[in-house]
């Protein structure tokens, strides 16, 4: 995949990437935020813990449903102009969520969003490979994944802390302020980056239905719904099966974060030697995190390093699982294989989020990180029988 940046030297050649990077703190902050918030909007609009949770469900569902005909719709546009249309009406979607003045207004909003999530991230990792340095292919996918990291880190629970003091509205009004510099940013800094992916619609299902992207997209689904089923409800856990207090369980998001960008620094360094050493860990890590979740919880400093070594586990298979797609899919059809990839990765995130809140609403939310196991245990089995044979070491 070409770069389009060999015009810019120093530090002007990195100021494109770092417009993704920023992109994709925003926009994680802001998938993730209402994880930090559950408890708050439920009170707010006086309605049970697992329907507020439904905000992460629907969200996620609706990527799931328009990544790909969004894609195929803007995949003639420009990538520039795509980006800044797509961090616009993140923006705009922000300042409604924020106005929100009951539960379904909310939705509404967050529905929004979720069309702009569905088209950036089927665009930012072969975007941020095409303007990073020529050369710098891996450090631009370490990036993308750090600043995901970042955004677990500073953002979720900066949205928490403002969400705390200030109320939850206020959280959604600091996202859409960021968003419109991020925007501006991309106005002044951003090169042209031509579209050269496009690919007919009636060949799509054909790309799609490639045995190792098959392969590739059954194991995603089923450890995103065994992450999430645990992760959505990760704060009441905590606070209830955990016994944290309020401010130690942002602490424990935070480190969660810090862990990922750890391992973003050593997939930058080890993974082109260590593939199928990092595709190994990245499956067994998650399924043996949620597993121990519940044991771990008895003993404050066992939950608290076992959700650093959950946090790179994640960060692992989201930055392997996403080079894949890369190295797999054909290179004309790179962001339909990623919106693909995406919607089928927030399906995993909506299917995790409501399984889980079943759990919470037929027993205790004790039991979401067991439940959540089970079925990672069943995605292991299917990266081992039918994925692992696949993939070159």
């Amino acid at each position: 995949m070409d770069t389009v940046n060999q015009g810019r030297t120093g530090l002007r050649a990195w100021l494109p990437l770092a417009a993704m990077a920023c992109s994709v703190f925003a926009f994680n902050s802001s998938e993730f935020m209402p994880i930090g918030l559950l408890s708050d909007i439920a009170s707010d609009f006086g309605i049970a813990t697992s329907k507020a949770g439904l905000l992460i469900t629907f969200y996620a569902w609706v990527v799931c449903v328009m990544s790909v005909p969004l894609m195929v719709l803007c995949s003639r546009m420009e990538y520039r102009k795509l980006l800044a249309a797509t961090v616009a009406l993140f923006a705009v979607s922000h300042v409604l969520s924020a106005l929100s003045t009951g539960y379904w207004m909310l939705m509404a909003s967050r529905v929004g969003v979720a069309c702009a999530h569905s088209v950036f991230w089927a665009i930012a990792p072969p975007v941020a490979v095409k303007v990073a340095p020529e050369g710098r292919r891996a450090t631009a996918l370490s990036v993308i994944a750090a600043s995901t990291s970042v955004a677990l880190i500073a953002g979720l629970p900066l949205g928490r802390t403002i969400g705390l003091v200030l109320g939850w509205r206020c959280t959604f009004g600091a996202v859409a302020v960021v968003a419109f510099l991020i925007l501006a940013f991309i106005l002044r800094e951003f090169p042209r980056v031509p579209n050269t992916s496009y690919v007919a619609p009636e060949k799509i299902p054909g790309i799609l239905r490639k045995p190792v992207l098959v392969a590739i997209f059954a194991v995603t689904a089923l450890t995103v719904t065994a992450q999430f089923c645990g992760y959505s409800y990760i704060e009441p856990f905590l606070t209830r099966t955990g016994h944290l207090s309020e401010s130690a369980v942002t602490w424990v998001l935070m480190l969660y974060g810090a862990a990922g960008i750890a391992s973003s620094v050593l997939y930058s360094r080890l993974y082109d030697a260590n593939r199928m050493a990092f595709r190994r860990f990245a499956i067994l890590g998650i399924a043996s995190s949620l597993l121990l979740l519940y044991p771990a919880s008895h003993w404050a400093a066992a939950v608290v390093a076992l959700c650093a070594f959950w946090g790179i586990a994640v960060m692992v298979f989201n930055l392997v699982f996403q080079s894949l797609i890369i190295e797999e899919a054909p290179p004309a059809a790179v962001t339909i294989a990623m919106a693909a990839y995406s919607g089928i990765y927030n399906l995993g995130i909506g299917s995790g989020a409501f399984i889980g809140g079943r759990v919470e609403q037929a027993s205790s939310v004790a039991w979401v990180g067991l439940c959540g196991g089970l079925v990672a245990l069943i995605a292991a089995l299917v990266f081992f029988r039918k994925l692992a044979p696949r993939l070159h070491s």
